[in-house]
């Protein structure tokens, strides 16, 4: 039996006094059996957020009792049998979690930073808490004190161990409804306080930056030289500068990085999908930018992104759905209803992403979804009164035989970093423990993490 190669097998030389290593194409004797390839493969990790939480009900409070817990499986354990609010992913299989909250402190000073709009989803997206310096809760103006998931695992050197590729990450998004103009409100990726990714949220936009082929790539390659030249005189700027400047050019200088990164893979271009239209419709919407996102992971022009269906305190109308008011103002209204089938929609919708990698295939012949952790969370609980317990936590995707599918653990009243600690180990991330101020955890919850 002829012994298998490694997908990332080199043909290697030396050209004078350097060595050199050309990548070889997909040959037979590097798929192996599935096992094998799954051993052997990139995982994909993803974000899938959206707005609003799920609909309220006794296990937030006597306040919010008197519905139906439409989210929580009966079943806890292997193959349990789905809620109603999780039926449309069910086909995929996904493993969840029930019961987490944020475990991290919040100082009294400047006060509000409870709220769970703010906390829910800072706990959520980054494991600490809303960064108190410069916040004002009357203005709902707030930042977070690190990256986001997203970017925690883009750039973290376990991640992308054999080389990035042309993006680090890809930030998208769907509906344009926001809650306030500035800020916390228009995203959900950070790379840091104040630094924010803003989505992409224009099929054709996501289309040209992904497959439009560059006029010129010499002239882009002399882009690159350039800013490498730049760079190296902020480098020198750095050792004259306070240490929040330090913090606040090293962002700088990663973003440049980035662009200078891109900039040196101009020349590759994958082959290209049909141009896609657009839709006023969120599920037909997120359909088509799924569509435009599992061809840029399967031509691996990245392995991270995060998708931003609706914003946090998303004010958008969800009419059909019986929500004649902006979906904030619905569910603070008690609109319970509305709530309901405004989340049905919004699972929906991801199960349209699910979809699109389940019916995507890498050259290996393994399906994206097989590779991918997509992690679906919200930005609390319930947003009737802002409950930031029983949030919402949802493993989607096999990532490579590294977490079970269907399986529902539950631990009400749990640390919400205990997800995060396994997806990441999921990842092959060194993990002793995550969260911060109050959230830390080096526990992972059984029976995902395989």
């Amino acid at each position: 039996m002829k012994a298998r190669l490694s997908r990332r097998t080199l043909l290697r030389g030396v050209l004078g006094s350097t060595a050199i290593g050309l990548a070889l194409p997909s040959l037979e004797a590097m798929v192996g059996d599935k096992a094998a390839h799954a051993a052997d493969a990139h995982p994909i990790f993803g974000l899938f957020f959206w707005g609003g939480g799920l609909p309220w009900h006794d296990k937030h409070g006597a306040e919010q009792a008197g519905h139906a817990d439409l989210w929580t499986p009966a079943e806890t354990g292997a193959n349990y049998a789905p809620s109603q609010l999780l039926a449309p992913l069910a086909p995929y299989s996904p493993s969840i979690v029930t019961g987490l909250t944020p475990h991290t402190d919040v100082p009294p000073t400047p006060p509000g930073q409870d709220d769970g709009h703010m906390r829910g989803f800072m706990v959520a997206m980054t494991g600490d808490r809303i960064r108190p310096e410069g916040f004002d809760h009357p203005s709902h103006t707030l930042t977070a004190l690190r990256p986001s998931l997203d970017q925690y695992v883009a750039k973290h050197p376990d991640f992308y161990a054999d080389g990035v590729p042309k993006f680090s990450s890809l930030v998208l998004g769907v509906s344009p409804a926001r809650f306030h103009e500035y800020g916390h409100w228009n995203h959900i990726s950070y790379n840091g306080p104040d630094a924010t990714n803003p989505p992409i949220m224009d099929p054709v936009q996501l289309y040209n930056l992904l497959f439009s082929v560059p006029l010129d790539v010499d002239l882009l390659k002399r882009r690159a030289s350039l800013l490498d030249a730049v760079m190296a005189d902020g480098k020198d700027l750095k050792k004259r500068l306070g240490a929040a400047d330090k913090l606040r050019l090293d962002q700088h200088l990663d973003h440049m990085d980035e662009i200078q990164r891109r900039l040196e893979l101009s020349g590759e271009v994958c082959e290209a999908p049909a141009i896609p239209g657009n839709s006023d419709d969120i599920v037909t919407k997120t359909d088509i930018m799924a569509e435009l996102l599992a061809k840029a992971l399967a031509c691996n022009l990245t392995r991270c992104f995060s998708f931003m269906l609706t914003s946090p305190a998303t004010t958008h109308v969800f009419q059909a759905q019986g929500a004649n008011n902006d979906f904030h103002t619905t569910v603070h209204n008690g609109e319970w209803d509305a709530a309901r089938n405004v989340t049905e929609l919004q699972m929906n919708a991801f199960a349209a992403l699910l979809a699109r990698f389940q019916g995507t295939q890498d050259p290996e012949g393994a399906t994206l979804l097989d590779r991918s952790l997509v992690f679906g969370l919200s930005e609390y609980g319930e947003g009737y009164k802002h409950s930031t317990s029983e949030m919402a936590a949802v493993f989607a995707g096999g990532c490579n035989g590294r977490i079970a599918k269907g399986y529902h653990a539950r631990n009400p009243g749990g640390n919400y970093s205990t997800a995060h600690v396994t997806l990441l180990r999921a990842l092959g991330i060194e993990t002793p423990s995550f969260g911060w101020n109050g959230g830390e955890t080096s526990e992972h919850i059984s029976g995902i993490l395989v």
